[in-house]
């Protein structure tokens, strides 16, 4: 079953002193592009939840985001007091105000805020953890719903190529035979009398170089092979736009040997059908 490189995913938990929220997005990319914003205090854990990342989401320009909202008392920032106080006694030797005013111009020198960093609590860091893999269980539904939609998708457009493929197949007799006729009216327009036999031969030459028979057997192939990866259990974007490409190669070479024009027009709604199918796959995991 395909994959989407589009999903979203958010869990959010409350601890005793904080509440922690946590968002994932993702959009399709050729490789894995992770970027993550966090807290400093959980820095320390980024290569960790990077692999936590990576081993289920796989590919994919993914943005990882883990916010923290401070809800008791517990704060790391502290009031240096008596930096403060002796910020202000000499304030008062400068000039006589108001302590109200010399207090808010002491709180903003420097060292009169101290910040203590704060070591990861691991039971709190546990159950954030589960929490990261909650939010990346959601992404991961929302990829395979969305890849269902996908598939849905590129189900009915390789039926209808198929489709196209067979009035081809019905139309190719036709096509041979108008060959053969506007040939020999050619001949006939020049009034030269030629060897019968060798006209023969150079006939079969020259509709050979037409014949389309390998390009509708490969290009029939292709398309169950493509419908065979789509219900495979991995899902590999990649291999579906290889198989594409193929198709793509035997969709214009029938069109360039086709040389009649109720023909071409198939081809072109053929082509028509492959490229929606190969916008679509850059979105396939």
């Amino acid at each position: 079953m395909i994959q989407s490189m589009t999903g979203y995913g958010k869990s959010v938990i409350q601890l005793p002193t904080k509440k922690i929220s946590i968002e994932v997005k993702s959009l399709n990319s050729k490789n894995l592009d992770l970027n993550t914003r966090m807290p400093s205090l959980y820095r320390e854990k980024e290569l960790e939840i990077r692999k936590q990342i990576a081993s289920k989401l796989v590919r994919g320009k993914i943005d990882f985001s883990l916010y923290m909202e401070i809800t008791g008392e517990e704060t790391s920032t502290q009031i240096n007091k008596t930096v403060v106080q002796q910020y202000i006694k000499q304030l008062k030797e400068v000039v006589d105000g108001d302590e109200t005013e010399m207090l808010k111009m002491a709180i903003r020198l420097p060292d009169a805020v101290t910040t203590e960093r704060d070591e990861i609590d691991e039971d709190e860091w546990s159950q954030i953890a589960k929490e990261i893999d909650s939010s990346l269980e959601k992404i991961y539904q929302y990829r395979l719903d969305e890849g269902q939609v996908l598939e849905a998708d590129f189900i009915e457009r390789v039926n209808t190529i198929s489709n196209l493929l067979e009035q081809v197949i019905k139309m190719d007799p036709e096509r041979i035979e108008g060959v053969r006729e506007r040939l020999q009216k050619g001949i006939a327009d020049i009034k030269e009398k030629v060897d019968e036999n060798r006209f023969e031969q150079e006939l079969v030459f020259y509709i050979e170089k037409f014949d389309i028979t390998e390009e509708k057997v490969r290009l029939s192939n292709h398309l169950d092979y493509f419908l065979k990866t789509l219900k495979s259990s991995d899902s590999n974007g990649k291999k579906l736009g290889f198989i594409s490409q193929e198709m793509g190669r035997e969709i214009n070479t029938i069109g360039s040997k086709s040389n009649y024009a109720p023909m071409q027009k198939l081809v072109v709604q053929m082509k028509d059908e492959l490229e929606k199918i190969k916008e679509q796959l850059l979105n396939v995991l």
